[in-house]
């Protein structure tokens, strides 16, 4: 007999044979074993028939003629519904019913012909015929099948073993219909190399039940025993079954013991096999994301569904998210305007891939040349404006100030002037939280947008409603900290931090892009919207949570550096200026900021003075423009710290 052996493998003095390797048994050996089990019911019958007569002696004593009599119409039979063909691991229905009709065929032989041996000679063939016969079908019938039976079973507990073996062990949280349901989910898909170890609970009146066949374990379990004592490579969370709190508090208690954390896909993902479906290492997004706001407002759609809309910055991270939210409400144009001609045409080859329905036009311009822009209100008299172009990098815009004038002032002046001219309906303008108290020119230079917008809304004859929403960093965006930390960290470190006191808020895209869209309904002009951002993060905390979900161990693995405050940057960001009151809105996340305007007259005046300056690169006129039109601006960490 040969079997052809793959992958023997020596672990600690054990040998272990990859069975499921193996590949089938040759087709002789698997009739002589078929045989082997006909010749064992052959003698159980005998057996059987002799115990029911009490004979002393045995009545099949030198019969063995009888023996080769039945093998011989077994064989013969079995070549004829070739039973022995299958690949025994993998019998079906059709092989078991096979099995039947050879092992009947045999015994119907076998009777009739031991009923013709008896007309001629007048001698039994078989003693006690019918009941041998009986006795043999039912008993051949069983050995066969438990045959094909035991070697199935064996192959898959087998296969499930080495599986389990060269997949990472890992245990479920919770013991609820949730969890339970990803779990059936993952032992149910073979394609996902994680085997489920357990399932872990905070309680500890189930440590004698299971689950699906799993032990069921308490938290002291983990805290008292090592994952090497426990073969315990990770735990799998359900995000969706835990508050922000519940998950931060399990994620750090994992982290401590040294345990990687895995996120579940969808339900739906996992039953459906699909392909984007999978296990991945929990991120630092999926602690720090809350749960996002959900719109319900018949207005959103009403005002978009038909309707011919711009987004600058389309090509942002922002603006991109914004169109994709648009396109969902069906509007007869969406046009993406963007200057990075590479990510506009990235961008448009993912909405018309994702959106072929919706009807886009993509410009490449830049917002502070009005003789581009004016045109494209001219043709599609947009019915809502949303501004999200803007420079947004603290340090490069503390080197060219003028630049960020040129776009953060001067292209909102053009957009907000046109909206106002062509009687745009609504014009909503993305402001950041530095715009509050700045301590750096972009921060000024966006909340001279924000005063120009603001005062804009009082022309007469203005029929556009000016909307300006503020909000804090945006997890994911393009630059943002945490996309540069995770390359920091897959480079091996260092990670740097300016300082080890600094915190930032932050939020997710799709949540601030949906502030964005709530603010563009609810405003009646004028108004800044601001978010509740809940508590603000230490950038600190949050690198070396990013290095623990890496697997890797902070200041051992990845070493932390601190590098300094850069010009213009402050320890924490405020989202509201000193002294300001705030209105309640129909969204209790949702504020109103009563910020201080200025008269149209004199911000289009001091707006004039500073493009001008800008215009003649002339970084400190520049700067003094920008104190003076926004006075809480005190420079931090800056060359400009002599012009307070």
């Amino acid at each position: 007999m040969k079997l052809r052996r793959f992958g023997n493998k020596i672990y600690g003095g054990d040998t272990l044979i990859n069975l499921t390797d193996i590949r089938y048994l040759p087709r002789w050996v698997v009739l002589i074993l078929d045989l082997c089990f006909v010749a064992a019911a052959v003698y159980f019958s005998c057996y059987v028939i002799e115990k029911l007569t009490y004979s002393v002696q045995s009545v099949f004593y030198g019969r063995n003629y009888m023996y080769f009599l039945i093998l011989g119409i077994s064989v013969f039979f079995m070549f004829i519904f070739r039973t022995f063909t299958g690949i025994i691991r993998h019998s079906t229905f059709i092989d078991l019913f096979k099995l039947f009709m050879a092992t009947f065929c045999t015994t119907f032989s076998v009777g009739v012909g031991s009923f013709l041996f008896y007309l001629v000679t007048n001698e039994r063939l078989i003693y006690m015929s019918i009941p041998f016969s009986a006795i043999f079908f039912t008993t051949s019938f069983i050995f066969l099948f438990i045959f094909r039976l035991a070697v199935k079973e064996f192959f898959y507990y087998a296969r499930e073993y080495r599986r389990s073996a060269q997949r990472t062990r890992i245990w479920v949280l919770g013991i609820d219909e949730q969890a339970v349901a990803v779990a059936r989910a993952v032992l149910d898909n073979p394609n996902l190399p994680y085997h489920i170890a357990g399932f872990l609970t905070q309680r500890n009146d189930s440590a004698r039940a299971s689950l699906l066949g799993k032990p069921i374990y308490s938290k002291d379990k983990i805290e008292n025993t090592s994952k090497e004592d426990l073969m315990l490579d990770g735990i799998l969370v359900v995000k969706e079954m835990m508050s922000k709190e519940e998950l931060n508090q399990w994620v750090a208690f994992f982290l401590e013991k040294d345990l990687q954390v895995y996120k579940a896909p969808t339900l739906q993902q996992l039953r459906n096999n699909d392909p984007d479906a999978s296990i991945k290492s929990l991120q630092i997004e999926d602690l720090l994301n809350r749960k996002a706001i959900k719109i319900e407002n018949d207005e959103i759609k009403s005002r978009h569904f038909g309707k011919i809309i711009l987004v600058t910055g389309g090509a942002g991270s922002i603006g991109s998210e914004i169109v994709r939210q648009v396109a969902q409400y069906e509007p007869a144009l969406i046009v993406v305007l963007d200057q990075a001609e590479t990510p506009l045409y990235e961008t448009e080859l993912e909405l018309r891939t994702n959106f072929p329905k919706v009807n886009f036009k993509f410009v490449l311009a830049d917002i502070s040349n009005r003789h581009r822009l004016e045109p494209l209100f001219q043709k599609y008299h947009f019915a809502m404006v949303y501004h999200a172009a803007a420079y947004k990098h603290v340090p490069l815009i503390e080197e060219n100030p003028h630049e960020s004038i040129l776009v953060n002032v001067l292209g909102s002046k053009n957009l907000a002037f046109l909206s106002s001219r062509y009687e745009v309906n609504r014009f909503v303008m993305i402001s950041t939280d530095k715009a509050v108290n700045p301590t750096n020119v972009m921060g000024a230079s966006k909340r001279t947008a924000e005063l120009y917008v603001q005062a804009l809304q009082e022309v007469d004859n203005n029929k556009t409603k000016f909307i300006t929403t503020r909000f804090g960093n945006v997890l994911g965006s393009n630059g943002s900290v945490i996309p540069h930390f995770k390359k920091q960290i897959e480079k091996g470190g260092p990670i740097t931090i300016t300082h080890p006191d600094i915190v930032r808020y932050f939020m997710t895209i799709p949540e601030a892009c949906e502030l964005v869209m709530e603010a563009g309904t609810m405003g009646n002009g004028g108004e800044i919207f601001v978010f509740d951002m809940g508590e603000p993060v230490k950038i600190l905390d949050l690198a070396e949570r990013m290095i623990k979900l890496s697997g890797l161990e902070p200041d051992l693995d990845i070493k932390i550096v601190f590098t300094g405050l850069r010009p213009g940057e402050k320890l924490y960001e405020e989202l509201l200026t000193d002294g300001t009151k705030t209105l309640q809105t129909h969204h209790e996340k949702i504020l109103i900021s009563k910020d201080a305007c200025l008269p149209f007259g004199q911000i289009d005046g001091l707006t004039n003075l500073v493009i001008k300056a800008a215009l003649r690169r002339d970084k400190v006129d520049v700067v003094r423009n920008l104190k003076n039109i926004v006075p809480e601006f005190i420079s931090n960490n800056s060359v400009y710290e002599a012009l307070d």
